[in-house]
């Protein structure tokens, strides 16, 4: 959070974080004590596509978690909005169905009827000038009725094409535009574009509206613990920073598996493909956290520094035909079930060249990782669900060894799991026991589920929880959303220009090609 120390904007001017000072003193959080818990002051939340998945799954779940937590105020209020002729009361309906289900705490009736106090709904459509008239008076009315101070922030939960619409409605009906001593802000779920021009497209008109520092862009696999733990990990342990670099590193690797299809999600997803909706947002940002340079302080601009260094400094491969791949699933057997492959899943059109696996190796041309390849790869219908951070070190010399002795010996690696199974192993050489010298891959292993005793929040209740407080940390910056596509955008148009993308069958862990990839480097990819 701000202390109102100022940082030098990105572009030039000198700004202080967000309208944080000027909110009313939260008695309960002392900003220079970060053990005390973070609870957000007087706010609300606007979601615009309140009816979908994201919504009924992963946001209304988080923010009764956050209630049930303590850590949002007793007048916090959340206002729907959609197409639907619901009232108040449907609308609270949904809410209650969908924490009963999903929900990670425990259901407490307390909790839930303090919070029902503050939910609205707005039925409208992102056209309709008197649903916004409407949503303008409903959130005048909570500021009464519930004390949010004219605090709010506006959830996009809608597709991106959307996104202008919306924007423009608010500051049309003076929606973005805080009373005095208060706040608003934009949150914007990904994708941010889809290419680079659509992503400065999108900025200008989001920035025209909303100031830079109050918008935030959701990736949310930077809310989840374990890539929190990244910064951890390198920053806090001194006995890992003397090796995390050129000299001892051979190769890192990225890894995004799931192992369903595409599900219903044809309409957004043909067309968009894995390395639009992994690599350019999620893969690259766990690059750029595992590459950086220590910063200054964890102030979000401070981060945000050091995270355009490792991005501009971001090498493409000379020869993108030889390290890059694409690839679709086949049909084939996963789970014990059979199943389609993607150019026979409903709504998919036959001659379909979108991706649905994308492997690319990059390098960062900089001192500290000049030399060391980054291979990043995700896809769909693939062994398993799992997403991990491998670095893999360089060989040791094995001078003292006869050969034999260390010939069922890997490479040392320290391999970050981000999901399902969040913590850190560590793979190593011990000796067998016995009178021989014989040396053999060990691995230690931290979990998180074991070595402490409270759960992990989910990812969401973190990240709506910074954007009521205003801590910009864990969200992507513009300029971060932009070089991210400078860096897509040659590939994606080499694969256009470049036949269709490479077969394999569902339950595996990619095509071939992306095998021989590494190969040529002398490497092969691990088998999580």
């Amino acid at each position: 959070m701000s202390n109102g120390q100022a940082f030098p904007d990105l572009e030039g001017s000198e700004v202080t974080q967000g309208t944080v000072p000027q909110q009313p003193a939260n008695p309960l959080r002392d900003p220079a004590d970060r053990r005390l818990p973070r609870i957000a002051g007087p706010s609300g939340l606007v979601i615009f596509g309140v009816t979908g998945d994201l919504s009924r799954k992963k946001l209304m779940p988080a923010i009764y978690d956050l209630a049930n937590r303590g850590l949002l105020p007793p007048g916090f209020s959340l206002v729907g909005f959609a197409r639907r002729e619901w009232e108040d009361e449907d609308f609270a309906k949904e809410v209650h169905d969908a924490v009963k289900e999903h929900a990670r705490t425990p259901f407490r009736e307390e909790v839930w009827q303090q919070l029902a106090k503050g939910m609205r709904f707005v039925q409208g459509t992102f056209d309709d000038d008197a649903a916004f008239d409407t949503l303008r008076q409903t959130i005048e009315d909570l500021d009464k009725a519930q004390g949010t101070s004219g605090n709010f922030a506006f959830y996009l939960s809608v597709p991106p094409k959307f996104f202008p619409n919306v924007v423009q409605q608010l500051k049309k009906h003076g929606l973005a535009d805080p009373p005095k001593g208060s706040w608003r802000r934009a949150v914007i779920e990904k994708p941010f574009g889809h290419n680079l021009e659509s992503a400065q497209e999108l900025n200008k008109v989001v920035h025209e509206v909303f100031p830079r520092d109050e918008v935030f862009r959701i990736d949310h696999y930077l809310g989840k613990e374990t890539v929190q733990n990244i910064l951890a990990l390198r920053f806090a342990n001194s006995m890992f920073e003397p090796i995390w670099n050129r000299s001892y590193v051979d190769h890192v690797q990225i890894t995004m598996a799931e192992d369903i299809g595409i599900g219903g999600r044809a309409g957004y997803y043909d067309g968009i493909g894995s390395a639009r909706d992994v690599i350019q947002n999620h893969l690259l940002q766990l690059m750029a956290l595992t590459a950086i340079e220590e910063p200054a302080s964890f102030h979000p601009k401070a981060l945000v520094a050091e995270k355009l260094k490792v991005l501009s400094a971001v090498q493409l491969p000379k020869d993108l035909g030889l390290h890059t791949v694409r690839g679709q699933y086949a049909s084939g057997w996963q789970g014990g079930e059979e199943v389609l492959g993607y150019l026979d899943e409903d709504g998919i059109d036959p001659n379909s060249k979108t991706d649905t696996f994308a492997a690319i190796k990059l390098e960062i041309n900089n001192r500290r990782w000049a030399g060391v390849p980054f291979y990043l790869r995700t896809g769909k219908r693939l062994g398993r669900r799992v997403t991990e951070i491998a670095v893999v070190f360089q060989r040791a010399p094995y001078l003292p060894f006869d050969s034999y002795a260390t010939e069922e010996l890997g490479q040392n690696a320290l391999v970050i799991r981000v999901q399902p199974d969040e913590g850190v192993t560590v793979r190593f050489g011990s000796k067998v026991p016995g009178t021989s010298m014989e040396v053999r891959d060990v691995t230690m292993d931290f979990a998180y589920g074991e070595s402490f005793t409270e759960s992990s929040p989910e990812a969401y209740e973190r990240l709506i929880l910074d954007v009521l407080l205003g801590d910009a940390n864990l969200f992507p910056r513009h300029q971060e959303v932009e070089l991210s596509w400078e860096i897509l955008d040659p590939i994606e148009k080499y694969w256009d220009q470049h036949g269709k993308p490479a077969q394999y069958p569902a339950g595996t862990w990619g095509p071939a090609e992306a095998d021989e990839m590494l190969a040529r480097d002398g490497r092969s990819w691990r088998r999580p």
